[in-house]
């Protein structure tokens, strides 16, 4: 059904816009120069049509679930008074299984095929009511834009501000988004906080989130010190930047400086296909071919050496994030202006002092973005640690040791038979808020640093 209403909510958008578009014209044959062009008329018809049919959806949506569960549960009568919202619950689950006759979930209970036969009923009607508002909303949208065109109309002010809504809506959106996030994350990390010391959380240096479901099972008592987490996070990230900083950096440079065009269009698409490999693959890349070779070339030279290390995923994942240094490096490098070369070239400095005293400076701030973009990407990689570096949280900064990130033990934590209010499973939200803050403190550093030299080449 949704197919089929997307593809009416278009026809209706196109036809408005044609009939729209068609008055303006004839009008202006008949009447003279019209105030704006055509198209804004269509366009404006085309808004009059798809703006009421897009709040009706929405509200069609949020409202239509809660009517047809009210419906449906109200068709069991007394049973239902004294059952708790979670039994409640599981009872419209079970009579919407049964009405979608999925395999496994029929039940047995005349009363629940009962209220499964009302549901496919009241679902049904909901549809075709659905259909007749639809059709009534974009008619009535189609015939009040169409009567509004006239010569004088200004239709291409209120399409722009339409449009300036519109942007405007989408704006709050994304930062509703981002509020909504963080509210999550702080909401849920003070229930762990509840239950686990923020002191013990911040500077305990074991991370052991095991808690027994039973009283006569082991490991009654974790221990939530993210200490070793994040340095194990802060480890392998380190690991990967020494590989993708020099190497995305100087192909950067090689690209915008060097490079022959015909060089370039071959190398730098073949060069940004790695952003492209699925992750899982490296993973496999890291534990199958470059952790064994990373152990056997520790074993060599006498040290110790685990068969999963940070060595291992951190080569892997610099490899992996060498296109967001590359790529971003080399347009900033190319935007840096041509006479600020060909300034320096002509008081006698030669092609790689001039990059060195002139092109760099200049685009530092953009490469400073280029490296955090890249760090922000090590930091939140999952599948290559799990593979490659393992599960185990240690202090440690031999590289050539096992250890685990912050999102990996996320991951972790969110999965398993815990319930929600249990420790483990809270602790996920209190790392996600506090790799937030060392995210958003990594961005104030790099704002200021960019102010600095900024204020130097302006």
């Amino acid at each position: 059904m949704t197919i089929y209403l997307l593809a009416a909510f278009l026809l209706v958008l196109f036809s408005g816009y044609i009939l729209g578009q068609s008055k303006a014209r004839s009008i202006a044959r008949t009447q003279g120069r019209l105030h704006s062009l055509p198209s804004y008329y269509g366009g404006y018809v085309a808004i009059w049509c798809g703006v009421p049919l897009v709040l009706l959806l929405l509200l069609w949506w949020v409202g239509e679930p809660v009517v047809l569960k009210s419906l449906v549960l109200d068709s069991f009568g007394e049973r239902i008074q004294e059952m708790p919202p979670e039994r409640l619950g599981m009872l419209y689950a079970e009579v919407r299984n049964t009405a979608s006759g999925i395999s496994g979930f029929q039940s047995s209970d005349p009363e629940v095929l009962e209220a499964a036969k009302a549901y496919q009923h009241y679902a049904q009607g909901s549809q075709w009511i659905q259909v007749a508002v639809f059709a009534l909303v974009a008619l009535g949208g189609l015939a009040f834009g169409w009567k509004r065109i006239r010569r004088e109309f200004r239709a291409r002010q209120s399409v722009e501000r339409a449009f300036n809504i519109f942007l405007v809506l989408s704006s709050l959106i994304a930062v509703l988004t981002t509020v909504g996030i963080v509210c999550s994350l702080v909401f849920e990390s003070i229930r762990f906080f509840e239950l686990v010391p923020v002191h013990e959380f911040l500077f305990g240096l074991k991370w052991y989130p095991q808690i027994a479901i039973r009283e006569d099972q082991a490991a009654s008592a974790g221990a939530f010190g993210a200490i070793p987490v994040f340095g194990g996070t802060l480890l392998i990230s380190f690991v990967a930047l020494c590989v993708a900083g020099p190497i995305g950096l100087f192909s950067a440079i090689y690209f915008a400086e060097y490079a022959d065009h015909r060089v370039r269009a071959v190398v730098k698409p073949a060069l940004e296909i790695l952003a492209g490999i699925p992750t899982v693959v490296y993973g496999f890349f890291a534990a199958l071919t470059v952790a064994p070779l990373v152990r056997e070339f520790g074993i060599n030279l006498g040290f110790e050496t685990s068969a999963q290390s940070a060595l291992a995923a951190g080569l892997v994942m610099g490899v992996m994030i060498i296109p967001f240094v590359s790529s971003l490096s080399d347009d900033v490098i190319n935007a840096v202006p041509q006479t600020l070369r060909d300034g320096s070239l002509a008081m006698g400095a030669t092609q790689s002092e001039t990059i060195k005293q002139v092109v760099l400076p200049a685009a530092l701030p953009g490469i400073v973005g280029a490296f955090l973009l890249a760090i922000s990407r090590a930091i939140g990689e999952t599948m290559i640690v799990v593979m490659a570096a393992g599960l185990t949280a240690k202090l440690t900064l031999n590289p050539l040791e096992n250890v685990t990130t912050v999102t990996v033990q996320m991951v972790v934590s969110l999965i398993g038979d815990q319930e929600f209010d249990d420790p483990k499973t809270l602790s996920a939200f209190a790392l996600g808020l506090m790799l937030f803050c060392v995210t958003l403190m990594l961005n104030v550093i790099a704002v200021q640093v960019v102010k600095r030299y900024r204020e130097k080449y302006d």
